[in-house]
């Protein structure tokens, strides 16, 4: 079960009750910079980005939720740090933060949401450490060798919305990639599946490379 379902399940059954779903169009904020959380939000589906603008205009994409919670560190912070944007459609639990505070007495809902925090923490200490890379292309390789399986993914989102994830321009991501292609460090399949060229020439090499 996911850790995020782990904590849906151990929350007591009028807590949930009394949480909102909330059906978002794509485009619309959740939240703004500078307002005050009331309450604590769990992606059910569709994708919710926490969002910035760096001082050159670039979209950086600071968490990208597409099951589980967003903006987990509002539990006891007095206003959001950045904007949350609904990139899909998307249906989102909005569960009373005061009450989901004191729900953390449970020694059962504080072990669901301490696992949860520590596995999206790992990923926050990925992102970070990706941002930190000069290249374009190191970006590119960490990511793979990060949140990919055997260094290869699916992209289950756009390339616009993975050059924001990186922190780059898109045009910056598509002139990288198509750069890699030619010299054979990544290989781009069908349906979507990037990996890195070095694990596919031990197979012998794919048709798309």
């Amino acid at each position: 079960m996911p850790p995020s379902e782990n904590v849906l399940s151990a929350l007591p059954p009028g807590l949930l009750r009394r949480a909102s779903k909330l059906d978002l169009a794509k485009g619309r904020l959740l939240f703004r910079q500078g307002a005050k959380p009331t309450a604590m939000y769990c992606v059910l589906s569709g994708e919710v980005r926490l969002v910035r603008t760096s001082a050159a205009g670039t979209e950086i994409v600071l968490q990208r939720t597409r099951s589980g919670f967003v903006a987990e560190a509002s539990l006891d912070q007095g206003s959001y740090h950045c904007d949350a944007l609904v990139t899909l459609p998307s249906t989102v639990l909005a569960i009373p933060r005061t009450e989901f505070q004191k729900s953390l007495d449970s020694t059962d809902v504080r072990d669901a949401w301490i696992a949860y925090v520590g596995a999206e923490l790992r990923r926050a200490r990925a992102q970070s450490e990706r941002l930190m890379l000069r290249t374009a292309r190191e970006r590119i390789l960490h990511f793979l060798e990060t949140e990919g399986r055997n260094h290869a993914i699916k992209l289950s989102f756009t390339k616009k919305a993975w050059a924001a994830e990186l922190g780059l321009t898109h045009e910056a991501l598509y002139r990288t990639l198509r750069s890699m292609s030619a010299a054979r460090e990544l290989c781009e399949e069908p349906r979507g599946t990037i990996s890195i060229g070095a694990r596919q020439a031990k197979r012998g090499g794919p048709k798309h490379c």
